[in-house]
């Protein structure tokens, strides 16, 4: 469903019920429903500097040392381009076209449209078009034969066109159209919620595949490391100076690192494989595209979000899709209660009926009628009642989770945010143990080969350079991971929706 086709059935279905707008209609108006805080202050580890607390963390930047970039609705737009990776760009391209669920969610939303257009034919008149020739066979006990005849054969050919028209006059096709369009506005945020989570789980998967890459490279470069130490141990214990302990020692050291990458390369693959599937393409289907590229750096800029708007939280497609429900759910009451009014309808028709078939279509076989009829059914064993007090539990519900709805965007938007500044503390810190754990492997080998300190300092030291060198990648990786999570707990991506992209 191309954008230009919603606008026109959408314009469609509005003009409809405009059309009838000074009339009155049965049951409640629709008021947005009222909210917390318009604005508020999320909470911010700030960037780490080289300056430390009084508790000895990473103090964060002063307001005016603050290079962060900020984060603005503009800045969420198309955000993955701002990795500056052609590969994740065309993947998330591709999956548009063909990720299942986001089609599945686009069809739901053509079925909304189209339901919404539907209700628009209450407003108008229908016609229909009926004939039928009849027999009619009549015998004397049959108060319609008179005088002597035992029975009377009679012909009737009728044909014509017929017309009803029902007047809106207290609103129940007015509130049943007003639920529908609530409903298609609903489903055309759950298209752009789809579209969020498509994106933003193409990119978490992608960054977290990169990781993963970045770390098979870190235990081969340690495996790589780690096997030199040992042939050199090796070599001296059958030159008859060795120490065979330490041969051993470093033996499962080798062996522990080499046994890390085989379940890394099963997670690299399972993560191919993920994204294949996001990308509405067989698994297997990108496995050259993905190969590891360990030149580049994924890691964005800082970001910041100086505060939470209310707008902001409201733009977010699942909240629009909740009040857009909660708002059908209203104009749903007003459909139940307009049952208890009576419907005033114009009838009509013209058309030409006889008793002969050769004088049908003769000008004295033309008939014509119009006037008015009214229905009201004032009893119905309270079967009307319970359709309101249905209707009206139901407004209760969709408001309740309209509520729910903003306090769990709330609670992502917040619990991302703080990840992702909390990371950065993380990242910094790991950076100087890596750093650290380095020239610790350095010393201790010289320290071993000069007979000062045994062999497990250098298996200690190696160990822990490996398991913070692995940290670090994941560190690295997890702070864009954080970020991608919060472009999505912001709705971001929707300039490119999926009603205007496909």
């Amino acid at each position: 469903m191309k954008s230009v086709d919603i606008r026109i059935v959408s314009f469609a279905a509005i003009a409809a019920v405009t059309g009838c707008a000074n009339l009155p209609s049965v049951g409640p108006d629709y008021k947005s429903p009222e909210d917390y805080a318009a604005s508020s202050v999320l909470p911010d580890a700030g960037l780490p500097t080289e300056d430390l607390t009084e508790t000895y963390e990473y103090k964060p930047a002063s307001s005016n040392e603050d290079v962060r970039v900020e984060i603005s609705n503009e800045y969420l737009a198309r955000w993955w381009e701002r990795l500056n990776d052609p590969i994740l760009a065309s993947l998330v391209e591709n999956a548009i076209s063909n990720n299942v669920d986001f089609l599945i969610a686009q069809r739901r939303l053509e079925q909304s449209l189209w339901q919404m257009v539907g209700t628009t034919s209450a407003f108008m008149p229908r016609f229909s078009l009926d004939g039928s020739a009849t027999r009619n066979e009549l015998h004397r006990n049959n108060r319609s034969v008179q005088g002597a005849y035992r029975h009377k054969e009679m012909d009737v050919f009728n044909g014509g066109l017929n017309a009803t028209w029902e007047i809106d006059v207290f609103g129940g096709s007015r509130r049943s159209t007003e639920a529908a369009i609530a409903r298609a506005q609903a489903a055309v945020a759950d298209v752009d919620q789809a579209w969020v989570t498509l994106t933003t789980q193409i990119g978490e998967k992608y960054i977290s595949l990169r990781t993963t890459q970045e770390r098979i490279a870190v235990a081969r470069t340690n495996l790589v490391l780690q096997t030199e130490t040992y042939d050199i141990l090796k070599s001296r214990l059958d030159s008859g100076i060795g120490d065979e302990l330490a041969v051993h020692q470093c033996a499962y050291v080798v062996e522990t690192t080499r046994a890390k990458i085989p379940l890394l390369l099963a997670e690299e693959e399972s993560l191919k494989n993920a994204i294949a599937i996001l990308a509405g393409e067989m698994p297997g289907s990108f496995s050259d595209l993905l190969q590891p590229d360990l030149r580049r750096d994924w890691l964005m800029a800082p970001n910041r979000v100086a505060e939470l708007p209310l707008d902001m939280i409201r733009s977010r497609p699942d909240v629009k899709s909740a009040e857009r429900r909660l708002a059908a759910q209203i104009a749903n009451v007003g459909v139940a209660k307009s049952q208890w009014y009576p419907r005033l309808f114009i009838n009509g028709g013209v058309g030409m009926e006889a008793t002969h078939a050769s004088k049908f279509a003769q000008p004295g076989s033309f008939y014509a009628s119009i006037g008015p009829s009214v229905s009201w059914p004032f009893f119905q064993g309270g079967n009307v009642y319970a359709s309101v007090k249905e209707a009206e539990a139901a407004v209760e519900e969709a408001r309740l989770n309209y509520e729910r709805t903003l306090d769990h965007a709330h609670a992502e938007v917040r619990n991302a945010y703080f990840s992702y500044t909390q990371e950065y503390h993380r990242y910094k810190a790991l950076q100087a143990a890596v750093k650290a754990a380095t020239e610790a492997v350095s010393i201790s080998k010289d320290l071993y080969k000069n007979g000062l300190k045994d062999f497990n300092n250098v298996l200690d030291a190696q160990r822990s350079r490996l398991e913070l060198e692995e940290q670090l990648a994941v560190s690295r990786g997890q702070i864009t991971t954080d970020l991608i999570k919060l472009y999505g707990t912001l709705g971001g991506g929707l300039a490119t929706s999926s009603v205007d992209a496909e």
